[in-house]
């Protein structure tokens, strides 16, 4: 054989080497099974919420109340899973990413709803505290919504309102701390007794060119997290009046709004949403949330309806209020 001929023979992986791979894939098998035993406890509380009892410190309303953000585990526990290069982890992870996008994957799908709308109504809780209560009215009028209701209104700044609402919407009606604003008449209007010593929710007659429509306007008792639990008992019993009103209403079209002080999971909720359809889940895209304002979580203010169909919803930015106002177009 000359100089330039050459001769490449291949050599064989020596035994040592092939079994260092072997033991490296297994490995990954191996490791992380902490992570994985997580990751499946992270979907029980998605799949199992309702168990949850509430009679100690209404512990099931609170866990409803934040249940979306159980998701939070999987790209948390995913960052874990990478760090320890565990395949056992990543696929123990499918599971809770799974039971999550079944439950509100849904809500992540744009182009819900759609269609011609005969009313745009706007529901905000302007906040007592509010320092700027013209700058929000007219954050309000950007909106441009036939039919307005705000919730915790102080007298003085009910005078605001009516002032800057004045020109565009002619038809009022205030009971304690609500009130609603129509550009259509407003027939008849009520108080609605939900065992305050003052007014919380109205009911009204609104008289829209496709017929009447009966508006309830409410803000519900507030909730407190503390030493004793998710303290909502004073709410849970505005909930059951203000849904037996609800219910014996005659009208085929029903809208109700304001700040419920609780989301549409929380089970304390039932007596009232039962019957009802949210705008933001029929016709809205994502979470919705609207309290605090400045970071939202919880989507505690709503738009309810029965006999007219939700086209569109969405959350307006802040206002200068701690909630952040919601909108919605529905055809009667």
């Amino acid at each position: 054989m000359s100089d330039r001929q050459t001769v490449t023979t291949r050599r064989k992986p020596k035994p040592a080497r092939t079994a260092d791979r072997r033991q490296r894939r297994a490995g990954k098998w191996r490791r992380g099974w902490v992570i994985a035993v997580l990751a499946i406890l992270a979907a029980f509380p998605l799949l199992f919420h309702r168990y949850v009892p509430n009679s100690f410190g209404n512990l099931g309303s609170l866990l409803d109340t934040f249940l979306p953000w159980v998701g939070l585990a999987v790209p948390i526990l995913a960052v874990a899973a990478l760090v320890r290069r565990s395949a056992t982890a990543g696929v123990a992870l499918l599971v809770p990413l799974a039971v999550w996008g079944l439950m509100y994957g849904h809500l992540m799908v744009p182009g819900k709803g759609g269609g011609a709308h005969d009313l745009r109504v706007l529901s905000h809780n302007v906040d007592a505290a509010n320092p700027d209560p013209a700058k929000t009215a007219q954050d309000l009028l950007a909106a441009d919504a036939d039919v307005v209701a705000l919730e915790e209104i102080t007298p003085a700044d009910l005078k605001v309102y009516k002032a800057q609402f004045a020109e565009a919407y002619p038809h009022v009606v205030a009971r304690g701390t609500v009130a609603l604003w129509s550009k259509f008449p407003v027939e008849e209007s009520e108080s609605v007794d939900v065992g305050f010593a003052w007014t919380r929710a109205l009911r009204a007659e609104v008289s829209t060119p496709e017929g009447k429509v009966a508006f309830y306007v409410a803000h519900l008792a507030s909730v407190r997290i503390g030493a004793s639990g998710f303290t909502s008992n004073q709410r849970n019993d505005t909930i059951e009046q203000l849904g037996q009103q609800i219910a014996a209403e005659k009208l085929a079209g029903v809208i109700v709004m304001g700040d419920f002080n609780g989301t549409a999971n929380d089970r304390s909720l039932a007596p009232l949403t039962a019957g009802l359809r949210s705008a933001q889940g029929a016709a809205g895209s994502g979470f919705g949330f609207t309290w605090p304002a400045k970071f939202p979580m919880a989507r505690i203010d709503h738009i309810m309806v029965r006999g007219v169909v939700p086209t569109k919803a969405w959350v307006m930015n802040p206002t200068g209020s701690d909630h952040r106002p919601v909108v919605a177009e529905v055809r009667i």
